[in-house]
């Protein structure tokens, strides 16, 4: 086993996280191996943003992660955002020349294409040097670690299916279970478990939200529409609500509003959901109660959106018939009803439809600072993995490129 090829750093997983870390431990002169059992490298880049990546977001506030992180601790993340900010990111995109641009609320995308930035990460780690095996799988790891004192090159042995290799320091940039269509995996979960680092519990987050079928129908027929709400959950003193677009579906609710909320939304607790936001509803249909005689529907479709006007009216008799005839309390009702539609969901579309996987690797069992896990001398933590996850909007990435940063300036070399 000692003819096994050595490295600095093998990091397994070629994502956004492992390919921004292997290419900064490379160009400190580290002799590095990225390894991925996926035949595409970075797919998740590839089909995030609507095939745009957006990479970063520039609202992202370093001295207070909470404001757009989640997990047992976003302070945790505090040190490694500091030292890695959207400013820098966009600098390495600016000297390769990627022309980007701000869609709205911070968020930074390609304007050509995400293969811009996966064409970066690759030109980066060449210019590292780096050694990519892709497609390959990691059967087996195993460490020779003695205790936090022990200084071998051939600390982990990594068995894969080009070869057995070994290496001083291992990364893990595995990913969450999101998207396993395009190879998510727990793999990182089950190494943390082999070495006895603790994980936080693991569920969808950034998902769309399902209800029940028979309770869902009267609304599945707004299948595909889209309108701006606010969008709210959790108790008074904690609560968190987002102002973004909502999409109607088949079976429940997404597009940003909701996915957002379901980060924070907990399985039994209801949503609410003001479907005007911004709009005194009261006052304008008690204005058009004054100067109308068009049926309540459409006076309301002036409002928010026809379709959802028409099947709004459809739930009580009281609200179809002229708005000239309706009586005040049955159109304070409907307002009411419009401004704080209060509704459970039974559950979420899954890892296949989200964004990111909440929890993972407590942030407890590492280091701030490098990544490391405290009682594992040589192994680290990066990317989704690890128990943070950010809002929609680039921060997710951008937690990616500041772990893979903090990390590869804390790798040691033989």
């Amino acid at each position: 086993m000692d003819t096994a090829p050595t490295f600095d750093a093998v990091i397994v997983g070629a994502g956004a996280a492992g390919l921004f870390c292997a290419a900064q431990a490379g160009q400190r002169g580290l002799k590095v191996l990225l390894i991925d059992h996926a035949e595409k490298v970075a797919e998740k880049i590839r089909i995030s943003g609507g095939g745009r990546c957006n990479f970063t977001n520039r609202d992202l506030d370093v001295r207070a992660p909470h404001r757009h992180f989640v997990g047992q601790n976003p302070q945790f993340a505090r040190s490694a955002l500091s030292r890695y900010t959207p400013a820098d990111f966009i600098a390495l995109l600016d000297r390769h020349g990627v022309p980007h641009h701000e869609k709205h609320k911070g968020q930074l995308f390609a304007d050509r294409s995400a293969e811009d930035i996966i064409r970066v990460l690759l030109a980066e780690c060449e210019a590292g040097r780096v050694e990519r095996w892709q497609p390959c799988g990691v059967r087996k790891i195993a460490s020779s670690a003695a205790g936090p004192d022990e200084a071998s090159a051939g600390r982990y042995q990594i068995d894969t299916d080009r070869g057995t290799v070994q290496a001083r320091s291992l990364v893990i940039a595995t990913g969450g279970l999101s998207i396993p269509k395009i190879g998510a995996t727990d793999f990182g979960y089950r190494l943390a478990q082999q070495f006895g680092i603790p994980l936080v519990e693991r569920r969808p987050g950034l998902v769309p939200l399902t209800f029940d079928g028979d309770a869902w129908a009267p609304y599945a027929q707004l299948a595909g529409l889209a309108l701006p709400v606010e969008i709210s959950t959790g108790p008074k003193k904690a609560r968190t609500a987002f102002l973004e677009d909502l999409l109607f579906t088949h079976r429940g609710l997404s597009g940003p509003a909701v996915l957002q909320i379901s980060s924070y939304w907990e399985p039994g607790t209801p949503l609410a959901i003001d479907l005007a936001p911004g709009t005194d509803l009261p006052g304008a249909l008690a204005q058009a109660k004054a100067r109308s005689k068009k049926l309540i529907a459409n006076e309301l479709a002036s409002l928010v959106p026809s379709r959802l006007a028409d099947t709004w009216a459809q739930q009580s008799t009281d609200w179809q018939r002229p708005i000239n005839e309706a009586a005040d309390k049955a159109l304070a009702r409907l307002a009411e009803r419009l401004a704080h539609w209060e509704l459970t969901p039974t559950g979420t579309e899954g890892y296949r439809k989200a964004e990111v996987t909440l929890g993972g690797i407590d942030t407890r069992a590492l280091s701030q600072q490098t990544m490391e896990a405290r009682a594992q001398p040589g192994l680290y933590f990066i990317g989704e993995v690890v128990d943070i996850t950010g809002w929609l909007g680039g921060y997710n990435f951008q937690w990616a490129w500041a772990s893979a940063h903090a990390c590869a300036q804390a790798l040691a070399g033989a």
